[in-house]
């Protein structure tokens, strides 16, 4: 009895982690270009971002990407929720077998949600980037004078708190319905 509440608790204290994790900025991207003629310098910036869950679905659909935008709607936002929910019905059916049942759906979907993680990768891919710099030398002929022009572009991106906390839902999620499950088991193999 004390892993089935200990299991209700985790996914609650999960529940508080999700919602920070989808709000608060995953990363930012920044990113600059600097073009230097004879010695003079220009710089300005062509991207400066930090992006949450939120926001990131939101962009998605008004760039006109949709399945990507509903994947990431779902997996990441729908599916948690969902879960967190049938884990507090189930804590509070006095029926076994239906607790089971909704425990073990909620344990099978937890797979599917591990797309979640997938989401998480993908962010991690973006921020491979970091400080990935590129030059490019020219030579400008006007009016018989010769000039080298130097572009150059940095791009930077920062891991932001809503990563860790996304990170810290998925495994405590995971964890809170292992243990869930794991009781009810427990208390079958008593019961008979």
């Amino acid at each position: 009895m004390i892993k089935k509440k200990l299991g209700f608790a985790i996914n609650l204290l999960a529940l508080f982690l999700f919602v920070p994790g989808i709000v608060l900025p995953m990363f930012s991207l920044s990113m600059e270009m600097t073009a230097n003629v004879s010695g003079t310098g220009l710089s300005s910036t062509i991207v400066d971002k930090e992006l949450s869950l939120i926001t990131t679905i939101q962009e998605l659909f008004q760039d006109d990407r949709i399945l990507v935008a509903l994947l990431i709607l779902i997996f990441s936002i729908c599916i948690p929720v969902i879960k967190t929910i049938l884990v507090t019905i189930a804590f509070w059916k006095r029926e076994q077998l239906i607790e089971k049942k909704i425990i073990s759906f909620v344990a099978s979907i937890g797979k599917w949600s591990m797309a979640d993680v997938f989401v998480i990768a993908i962010f991690l891919a973006v921020l491979s980037t970091n400080h990935a710099e590129t030059t490019d030398i020219q030579q400008l002929s006007m009016f018989g004078f010769k000039m080298n022009l130097h572009i150059s572009s940095e791009t930077l991106s920062v891991v932001g708190q809503g990563f860790y906390y996304f990170a810290a839902y998925c495994l405590l999620s995971l964890l809170g319905t292992h243990l869930y499950q794991h009781a009810l088991k427990e208390i079958e193999k008593t019961s008979k």
